[in-house]
């Protein structure tokens, strides 16, 4: 397996996903670039998924931790045999997706061999375990952009993220967004200040009612065991959270305090139905 990276791309996936599975067994079925682990966190049964690096990719433009065709189609394997292996039991194993995603793949040959059709496979399996009952839990380490993190960790019953300049969501980077909006980068930072959803920080992504929670740790990049325990923790709390109230719905993410017209147009179409 090889994980030697270029400086410039993040490792904080990757080590986020070693820390949070020690003592965890590795799934070795899969591909370099999805890891899967199965284990438990206190009581909690769970299998842990990332995408991380991986510089032997097949497919040159998804070496640095983008979601690719393999990716995609990867994840919703790894995701559907949680589902098949877990059909009988009354308690579902808790899937928890370690985030740290750049973008999705971008090349010729990914669209040939539709990337579309693997990241919608990849959302479709992780809707259906969230409907099946399984508690989807989403960690966000570092960048969650576009089509990427909607295939690996957007449909999750509960998102948490760490409180770093590092952890950022959008539909798009940030050089992308400026040309596509015809400004400059500085030009869309001002711009994004005063609207929310076209803001990059985690603070502004909350506002949205997206987050359940931001988790403030000692060193968000390669984590010590302190912040290993309490962000598990947090997890296995939500997990239980999850559980007990039986909800597989995603109603949670409308209390943001940008979300109240949204919550209001959905009461009043669920009243007039």
């Amino acid at each position: 397996m090889s994980h030697d990276i270029d400086h410039n791309t993040s490792v904080r996936g990757l080590n986020w996903f070693n820390a949070l599975t020690k003592g965890c067994s590795q799934v070795t079925q899969y591909t370099d670039s999805v890891l899967v682990a199965d284990g438990h966190f206190q009581q909690q049964a769970v299998r842990v998924i990332a995408v991380v690096p991986d510089t032997e990719n097949l497919y040159p433009r998804a070496r640095n931790g983008e979601v690719g065709v393999l990716e995609g189609w990867t994840l919703a394997k790894a995701v559907d045999d949680v589902i098949q292996q877990d059909r009988e039991l009354e308690s579902k194993r808790a899937i928890i997706c370690v985030v740290d995603v750049p973008s999705q793949a971008y090349g010729r040959r990914e669209e040939v061999l539709g990337i579309y059709l693997a990241l919608a496979g990849a959302v479709d399996s992780y809707a259906r375990a969230r409907l099946a009952k399984h508690p989807v839990i989403s960690l966000l380490v570092g960048k969650s952009m576009s089509g990427a993190f909607l295939a690996h960790g957007y449909q999750a019953n509960r998102i948490f993220a760490l409180n770093d300049e590092g952890v950022m969501v959008h539909a798009m980077g940030k050089e992308s967004a400026a040309r596509v909006t015809l400004r400059s980068v500085d030009e869309l930072e001002k711009l994004a200040a005063s609207i929310p959803p076209m803001a990059y920080d985690i603070e502004s992504y909350s506002s949205l009612g997206l987050l359940t929670d931001i988790l403030t740790v000692s060193n968000p990049i390669q984590p010590t065991d302190t912040d290993v325990a309490q962000v598990q923790q947090r997890i296995e709390q939500a997990i239980i959270e999850v559980q007990q109230q039986g909800s597989v719905g995603l109603e949670n993410r409308l209390h943001g305090v940008n979300r109240q017209a949204s919550k209001l147009v959905r009461d009043r179409l669920a009243a007039d139905w």
